[in-house]
């Protein structure tokens, strides 16, 4: 099993004080009491109808038995590890898991339901208290049944075996704290379902894809092999860095008092003397005196070992792989504006990505909802198109498109419930079987004559709707590939595109631009996908 591989915490992203207390309470796991791993703590929600990894801590050899709901599993630990695999449980009343070795822990309140991962980048981590609605809707937030654990921010250049967090059910005192994408699918859910949801969210703002996939999971294709070059070259050097960290901390730590005795406090009276010249002589009106500078510079604390946030593999080692193999049903994922410079490559690094965590799971080819970006400046057309082709490239997935609800000036488009809604209603359609439409319109075939383009599309659920009048975004392009905007029209379940001018046209787009001005939905009220039939 995954979590089993050699795993170094001194890759966390924390102070070196904290790092230092880390190392030396899990080096000490091999003489330890038995502890179950994080994510089995007081509140936790357990996958439903499926086998449930239970995983943990204890010295070698120490026999483990666990506990919970009439089942009763017993295995040695070995290597300072344990697992067990209970047989699938059932939603029902909350249950309480007993965990015994050389000592006994036991964890309470814990529910049966439907678990699922959050991630991706800043519009993931988007809190529910930063959502357009969140006033109004935090005093109906009071789900006791829906839970989120989230992931410390962490990095590494190997695998973590713990991630650090802790369960916390849902309040209208606690929502504020929860990813606001992810409260709005797993609140849908659970209203749906009638099951509790738990979510566990891992993201990090600002963060490319390939820093959450492994550094195997890029595997050999030549477009990706300059991650894996670069993972792989940071990991022979990790281990000898991880043991210069700690003695350069502790140099810190030590030249950080002397520092402090000999220079910095002397350095805070000359400060304190300098703010009062200073705001005399604005009184006066005379010219400010200089700032100084302290005798000596302060010592820097070294930098993490475990890397930064953007390279690759360290947030798959640091955030992923910590929570591998907990029992989840599916992932939803809001990410792409970090990769959007290079938008071509993303159509082999997501979908590679993707492979990359199932692989990893063991758990099949497990839902995969993903947001495709919004309109905003910054963010060009292309990285959508790579998003739309995932579709058709990685099975068992499905795509949220947010034309309607993006901020042309604010990568960070504050409504957050009609994204959760629309990745709800994808996995209620085809994770939970429900009949219902759950994406708008996607482009399928194009055919010209008669110097018209018909477009045909997926999705067209009750029928093609143009949204507050005439349908817009369209542009259209002969030979000369100049295209220029389009008068296009409902026809039943397909668009016929035309203009002026152009009377062999050979190419149509829609919405191609980095903030889109369209209106096309389905009558089910979800947004079309920009697109374009001239595809590179």
């Amino acid at each position: 099993m995954s979590w089993l591989r050699i795993r170094d915490p001194m890759s966390l992203k924390t102070s070196p004080i904290i790092t230092l207390a880390i190392v030396a309470a899990v080096s000490s796991h091999l003489h330890a009491e038995v502890k179950p791993n994080p994510l089995f703590t007081d509140g936790a929600v357990l996958q439903r109808g499926q086998s449930v990894p239970v995983w943990g801590t204890a010295r070698d050899g120490e026999q483990v038995t666990v506990e919970i709901g009439g089942q009763k599993l017993s295995t040695t630990a070995a290597g300072g590890t344990w697992s067990v695999s209970l047989k699938p449980l059932k939603e029902g009343e909350a249950l309480t898991m007993k965990i015994t070795g050389d000592n006994t822990i036991t964890v309470n309140n814990l529910l049966v339901g439907e678990v699922w991962v959050c991630s991706g980048q800043s519009n993931m981590e988007w809190p529910f208290s930063r959502a357009h609605n969140a006033m109004e809707e935090a005093p109906k937030a009071n789900y006791p049944k829906l839970r989120m654990f989230t992931v410390k921010k962490t990095t590494s250049h190997k695998p973590l075996a713990e991630a650090t967090g802790s369960w916390v059910e849902c309040s209208p005192e606690t929502v504020n704290g929860f990813s606001g994408v992810g409260y709005f699918f797993a609140r849908d859910l659970h209203n749906k379902l009638g099951v509790p949801v738990g979510m566990i969210h891992t993201s990090w703002g600002g963060t490319p894809a390939q820093a959450w996939t492994s550094l195997e999971g890029f595997g050999t294709d030549p477009e990706l092999k300059g991650y894996a070059d670069a993972a792989a070259k940071r990991l022979v050097s990790y281990d000898a860095e991880v043991a210069a960290h700690a003695a350069a901390v502790e140099k810190f730590k030590v030249d950080s008092k002397e520092w402090n005795e000999t220079v910095g406090k002397a350095y805070e009276e000359t400060l304190k003397a300098w703010n009062e010249a200073t705001a005399q002589a604005k009184t006066a009106g005379q010219p400010l005196p200089p700032k100084p500078n302290p005798s000596s510079p302060q010592p820097k604390a070294p930098g993490n070992p475990g890397g930064g946030s953007g390279n690759p593999a360290t947030l798959y080692n640091g955030m992923i792989a910590p929570i591998i193999p907990y029992g989840i049903k599916g992932a939803i994922w809001y990410q792409g504006e970090s990769n959007a410079g290079q938008s071509k490559q993303y159509r082999t690094l997501f979908p590679a990505m993707i492979a990359d965590w199932r692989s990893r799971w063991k758990q099949g080819d497990f839902p995969f909802f993903f947001v495709q970006i919004a309109p905003f400046k910054g963010q060009p057309p292309e990285i959508r198109e790579a998003q739309f082709l995932t579709l058709a490239k990685v099975k068992n997935t499905a795509m949220a498109v947010t034309t309607d609800v993006g901020n042309a000036n604010d990568i960070h488009p504050n409504q957050k419930e009609p994204v959760g809604q629309r990745l709800a209603l994808a996995a209620r359609a085809l994770t939970y079987g429900e009949k219902i439409e759950y994406s708008g319109p996607l482009y399928e075939t194009m055919s010209a004559k008669d110097g018209k383009i018909t477009l045909t599309f997926k999705h067209v659920g009750g029928g093609l709707v143009a949204k507050d009048g005439d349908l817009k975004g369209f542009t259209i392009a002969g030979e000369d590939k100049n295209f220029v905007p389009a008068k296009a029209e409902i026809k039943g379940a397909t668009i016929v595109v035309s203009a002026d001018g152009v009377a062999d046209p050979k190419a149509v787009r829609y919405g191609w631009a980095n903030v889109p001005d369209v209106n096309l939905f389905n009558k089910d009220g979800l947004p079309a996908s920009p697109f374009r039939t001239d595809m590179d």
